[in-house]
């Protein structure tokens, strides 16, 4: 299940731990790039939309290349535009 903004504040106010099913194979990698990357992308690990954007950048290593940031900051601006 996911949670909107206003229902995470009310349980988090309220004290209660947000229950989340990991999914096999959903786990992110402990790579140096992976939280300043969901950072910039307005994301955090534990966020809905967290592993599929991991995922979709490909190898985490191929985004030091100048060619890969250039295509790759446009992209991480409009996710924190829209909330991730």
């Amino acid at each position: 299940m996911s949670w909107d903004a206003l229902q995470s504040a009310a349980l988090d106010a309220l004290g209660h731990v947000r229950y989340r099913v990991q999914m096999p194979g959903q786990t992110l990698p402990e790579h140096p790039l992976v939280d300043p990357l969901l950072h910039a992308a307005g994301l955090h690990r534990e966020a809905d939309g967290a592993f599929a954007l991991m995922r979709s950048l490909g190898p985490l290593d191929a985004l030091r290349a100048p060619t890969a940031k250039r295509a790759l900051w446009p992209r991480l601006r409009g996710l924190r535009a829209h909330g991730g």
